[in-house]
């Protein structure tokens, strides 16, 4: 795709909406990191109806340890693979008390080095939490960027790397954002609601559906 093709992309997706927010809900650094590794596998809503109670009563580091393997279990019971997730959490508080002070690194590697944290979770706690421009690649993001001609790649790393070459610097932080709403709400999996796309003039794909 052509630079000046990708510019009106973002420009587009921008003046839909100028400042995204993640559907996730959390109210610090370290409750989008939780939230986030709940998110894997299961839908912000189903996250969201869970992490309200639960970050009312484990809100930092030290208080979710203290709730203990069980009683974590129980509060993320309806998320899928919530024991795993739960032994992560409680792993990944124990290194930030014990390293970090309590704190959420804002190094890549810190967070990469965290159980249960991989490069797509680091990728929105850097962009979401300290406004790095980095770009997390979820199943949405990969789909609009091979679908649309943005940035084509075979995995995910690749698709990531492809954007942060192709798109502007000043939409990298709020492009994770618009990807990812673009490609839950109007690029869909099944099926691509073209007639009602902000950015189907400049799209490359060629099953556009008709109106």
């Amino acid at each position: 795709m052509s630079p000046a093709r990708c510019r009106r992309i973002f420009e587009h997706l921008r003046a839909a909406n100028p400042d995204p927010k993640p559907e996730l809900l959390y109210g610090s650094a370290f409750e989008l990191l939780v939230a986030v590794i709940l998110s894997a596998q299961a839908t912000d809503k189903s996250v969201n109806l869970v992490t309200r109670e639960l970050f009312r009563i484990a809100p930092t580091p030290r208080a979710m340890l203290e709730l203990g393997l069980p009683r974590l279990q129980r509060c993320i019971r309806t998320i899928g693979l919530h024991n795993a997730k739960a032994r992560n959490i409680l792993a990944t508080c124990k290194v930030l008390l014990e390293r970090y002070g309590g704190e959420v690194p804002r190094e890549r590697a810190a967070l990469e080095a965290l159980p249960g944290v991989g490069r797509k979770t680091a990728n929105v706690v850097l962009n979401v939490a300290f406004g790095e421009p980095t770009l997390a690649v979820d199943t949405h993001v990969f789909r609009v960027a091979n679908r649309t001609g943005l940035a084509h790649g075979t995995t995910p790393h690749a698709v990531e790397h492809g954007l942060l070459r192709a798109i502007p610097r000043e939409f990298l932080p709020h492009a994770h954002h618009w990807l990812i709403l673009h490609g839950r709400y109007v690029c869909k999996a099944r099926a691509p609601d073209c007639p009602r796309c902000p950015i189907a003039r400049w799209c490359e794909y060629e099953d556009k559906t008709p109106p």
